[in-house]
């Protein structure tokens, strides 16, 4: 297999699985040093790095396409979780309450998050292909800065809002979720930008 297609798929399914984690994640709301947030968060902000090096990798088509599939699988995976859940269970084995209070989906939060997740995410790859353009390969690392920089504060934002608007969280709760979130996601992208070192452009990203 070529190096540049298994690194695609390497980062692209690194992408979709820490998609899924979080949005699964995001129904539990904890506590971190007396402030409300949702355990997404916890993973989540690794998406807008991950995103970053796919479109290294591949260009701007195969980002789009990576975002849309991610939504559609979550949207596909709360689907599935709540079929499963409101089946009936087997008579033998007991009620098995516990898949449905853990897993059911919370159809606000799952909302929020995709349409959070997809406009945040494409908002990161046109800020990500302005400064390739500018810049072509220098100071890659303002790639992930500012690409992040600018995707996160919407992504909080239309989370925080539209899980407000469903009824999801009271609006003290969802005013401290965002800060937190905006917070943590801007360390985490600190922390990841030595990432956009680790792949190089290929062939495939003539469309940044």
């Amino acid at each position: 297999m070529d190096r540049a297609v298994r690194a695609l798929l390497i980062v692209g399914g690194a992408y979709v699985a820490a998609q899924m984690l979080a949005d699964i994640a995001s129904l539990r709301i904890i506590s971190i040093a007396g402030y409300a947030v949702d355990a997404g968060t916890l993973i989540y902000p690794f998406t807008f790095t991950l995103r970053d090096l796919v479109h290294k990798i591949g260009g701007k088509t195969a980002a789009r396409t990576l975002i849309g599939l991610a939504a559609l699988i979550n949207l596909g995976m709360a689907a599935f979780f709540g079929l499963v859940g409101n089946l009936p269970p087997d008579p033998q084995t007991g009620p098995q309450l516990e898949f449905g209070q853990v897993l059911a989906p919370v159809w606000g939060i799952v909302i929020a998050s995709i349409v959070a997740e997809v406009v945040a995410e494409l908002i990161d790859t046109e800020a990500y292909s302005r400064w390739v353009h500018r810049f072509a390969e220098r100071h890659q690392w303002g790639r992930v800065l500012v690409s992040n920089a600018v995707a996160i504060p919407v992504d909080s934002a239309l989370f925080v809002g539209l899980a407000t608007v469903f009824g999801v969280f009271p609006v003290e709760v969802a005013v401290t979720i965002f800060w937190v979130n905006v917070i943590f996601k801007g360390v985490v992208t600190l922390v990841s930008i030595p990432w956009i070192y680790l792949v190089r452009p290929t062939p495939l990203s003539a469309s940044q």
